[in-house]
């Protein structure tokens, strides 16, 4: 019963971790809410796009006397700034953003009207949205499942290390090897697949996905490493696992991937 309920608890934590990493990575869809002609308009607006296809944005507000545009540029670029449209369907008003090269970044605000007042869905602030290659499902599944196991074996292991009746050498071997499957075989061939790189982490750059990566793989050598002969090593098995548990806090593709426009030609 103890070792379901330790199970239980670090399935909860790793499902915790994982949501609020999808709740704050910038990758993920933006929503929100704003106030328009009297009704409250939510919205969902793209951060990531696959590079085969311009981006549709699209936001439902009722009411045709109400109109939209977009307005963008390339990110980190001195661009001016392009505007589009809105184009209304039914209770829709939508329109599209060009598409970029692999890791290619846009700066875009949508803006609506109604009674000749203006409003930015996200105030001053543009959302920042980046394209990427298409990953094979099966990879990108794969890759997720072993991370979010390696995550899970992680957490226990830690758990284990606080309980002096069991020795957690099993469980942190596990937690390593799925940690280096998933983090440096499966992340850098998904990475390959996305943005046609397989490593931007140290030494090579600064992406923090690869470069947390790195620090929690770490870890785990130095607590294998600790135990070596079949000894606990609780207290490097527990740093190890809060280690892990905080470089993986650290929002999901925060300072990944981009392209640098700087020698690109300006959009045509």
């Amino acid at each position: 019963m103890k070792k379901f309920l330790l199970w239980l608890l670090a399935v909860v934590i790793t499902m915790a971790s994982a949501y609020y990493q999808r709740r704050t990575g910038p990758t993920y869809d933006l929503r929100g809410r704003v106030t328009l002609a009297g009704s409250e308009i939510k919205y969902k607006l793209p951060r990531s796009h696959e590079i085969t296809s311009d981006c549709e944005v699209a936001v439902t507000v009722p009411g045709p006397e109400v109109t939209g545009r977009i307005i963008y540029k390339r990110f980190k670029t001195a661009d001016p700034w392009t505007e589009v449209p809105m184009a209304r369907e039914e209770d829709r008003l939508l329109s599209r953003l060009p598409r970029q090269p692999m890791a290619g970044k846009l700066a875009y605000k949508v803006l609506f009207s109604f009674q000749e007042q203006e409003t930015s869905l996200t105030g001053e602030e543009p959302v920042i949205i980046r394209f990427k290659g298409a990953v094979p499902l099966p990879i990108l599944l794969l890759h997720i499942f072993v991370m979010f196991g390696a995550m899970l074996l992680s957490t226990r292991a830690g758990l284990a290390a606080l309980d002096g009746r069991s020795n957690p050498r099993r469980l942190a071997v596990w937690a390593a090897v799925f940690l280096f499957v998933g983090g440096f075989i499966l992340g850098p061939l998904v990475q390959k697949f996305a943005f046609g790189a397989w490593w931007t982490g140290f030494p090579f750059g600064f992406d923090l996905t690869d470069n947390k990566t790195l620090i929690a793989m770490v870890g785990w050598v130095a607590a294998l490493v600790a135990g070596r002969g079949g000894k606990p090593a609780r207290g490097w098995v527990l740093a190890a696992a809060v280690l892990m548990l905080v470089v993986f806090l650290i929002p999901h593709s925060l300072l990944g991937s981009e392209l640098k426009y700087a020698d690109a030609p300006p959009p045509g």
